[in-house]
């Protein structure tokens, strides 16, 4: 009998950095599925800014909060090891929401089989939930047409890179905005943007001025912060701004104020923000999207590999201090 290792959510947390206390690492026994069940040993899973709301006990949101007593939410990918589901077979490799855990067993719903020949890590950082919702917001609700100019925030992170990336390869200027210079030369060296501006360094509105000399029409926002009014003062009439994440704002108990509706009404500006949840009915034409550019070779990606299922707690953090480099994955 195999034992499980899992960890629970226990206390949600009210700002600042994620702790210990607020989880509970137990054994469970592992169940073998009954009729129309699978079990999986999962091999990695996915840490995601998603999962701060999900934490909180707000039960308005776009998704309800993980319940205190139940196993982490998240995704991840595995491997079948037994099965009484007549759609899967032992070894498929599967991709779903499994949580903070070794093994899942479940009725197969939200499962899907993966057939890609790339690593797990592969899988995770393109065609799970990064690509998923670069391709959704940039595309069904940023309409990016070529020649426009596009700036992406948390641009070197897991959907920040593929939005530019896609955004490239569609003929777009694309300017990025990340929190070191090392991430700076990656995304216009590796990734191929046109430019890379440091929030962290000085006279931002200059920088943004020189790299977009022609004003801004789409708005990738993926995390807020000083930078924030400084681009939304630059875009241009009937510019649409996605918002798809607000990581500064996070761990703060009262969010920093918006930009002034003014430039909304005078410039005509579409905001819409948007959440996966709402469009998993449409993942198969999203995977079919976004698939040909990765074959093409015009997606480029970079794994932040943690070890062991403990470090999902503390890797937590590296969301707030920006220290992962690329999509963070824990191993089991």
């Amino acid at each position: 009998m195999h034992t499980n290792t899992a960890i629970k959510l226990i206390k949600r947390p009210t700002g600042g950095p994620i702790t210990a206390d607020s989880f509970e690492i137990t054994q469970l026994a592992v169940v073998s599925p009954k009729d129309g069940e699978v079990l999986i040993k999962q091999q990695h899973l996915s840490l995601d800014p998603a999962m701060f709301g999900w934490m909180s006990p707000d039960t308005e949101s776009y998704i309800p909060p993980v319940a205190l007593g139940d196993v982490m939410r998240s995704s991840g990918i595995g491997e079948v090891i037994e099965s009484n589901n007549p759609n899967f077979s032992v070894g498929d490799r599967v991709m779903g929401m499994m949580g903070w855990q070794q093994y899942y067993l479940g009725d197969g719903q939200g499962l899907n089989k993966v057939d890609a020949p790339l690593p797990n890590e592969a899988v995770l950082s393109i065609f799970a939930l990064p690509g998923l919702t670069a391709t959704q917001g940039l595309f069904n609700v940023g309409k990016p047409i070529k020649g426009e100019t596009i700036i992406v925030t948390g641009a070197a992170g897991s959907v920040g890179s593929l939005v530019g990336q896609l955004a490239k390869a569609e003929g777009l200027t694309v300017i990025g905005v990340v929190g070191s210079d090392e991430k700076a030369d990656w995304i216009v060296n590796e990734l191929g943007f046109d430019a890379a501006i440091n929030y962290k360094s000085a006279d931002l509105d200059a920088q943004l001025a020189q790299h977009a000399p022609k004003g801004i029409d789409v708005f990738f926002e993926n995390t807020g912060g000083d930078i924030q009014p400084l681009i939304f003062e630059r875009m241009n009439a009937h510019g649409r701004v996605i918002v798809c994440g607000l990581i500064a704002d996070y761990a703060k108990a009262t969010p920093t104020p918006g930009p002034s509706w003014l430039n909304v009404i005078k410039k005509r500006i579409t905001i819409q923000g948007f959440t996966m949840p709402d469009h998993f009915h449409q993942v198969p034409q999203l995977l079919e999207k976004l698939t040909p550019y990765v074959m093409a070779g015009q997606i480029k990606h970079r794994s932040h590999v943690l070890e062991g299922l403990e470090s999902s707690i503390e890797g937590l953090n590296l969301f707030f201090t920006g220290a992962n480099k690329g999509k963070l994955i824990v191993k089991l």
